[in-house]
């Protein structure tokens, strides 16, 4: 069978160049073998621990914003203070501008106490409700 001129053969390029599947020699041993986990169902949690459940998760979720609360107000109050006080380019420390120092230096210790905190605070919420309790 013949097939028209001007139309590529199936899975060609318009060029008349085929198309090659290109995989990692550890993708194709994991297909060649062919056994795959089949995932294990999770038994159900019992009413009262769906609920618990709910609740440490309201908690952290309440935790959570305050502290995007308080990463936003860190940023967008270095970023004000640097805009409200233009003095700050002018003085430098070390050659470097102090306004600089304050977005490199100042800020990232900041940040890294807002996550500890929040880490913190999690697990407290966790701990508290403990297996099957509340928070």
């Amino acid at each position: 069978m013949s097939r028209p001129m001007g139309r590529p053969a199936r899975g060609a390029q318009p060029g008349g160049v085929r198309r090659v599947k290109v995989t990692s020699p550890q993708t194709r041993l994991a297909l060649a073998r062919g056994h795959r986990r089949h995932p294990q169902l999770l038994p159900l949690p019992a009413p009262a621990d769906a609920e618990a459940a709910r609740a440490v998760f309201a908690a952290q979720r309440r935790t959570a914003l305050r502290t995007v609360a308080l990463l936003g107000a860190v940023l967008f109050g270095t970023s004000g203070t640097i805009a409200a006080l233009p003095v700050l380019d002018r003085v430098s420390l070390g050659g470097v501008p102090l306004s600089w120092l304050v977005l490199a230096v100042a800020t990232y210790p900041v940040l890294l106490v807002l996550a500890f905190r929040h880490v913190r605070r999690t697990e407290r919420v966790e701990d508290r409700a403990g297996p099957g309790g509340g928070p």
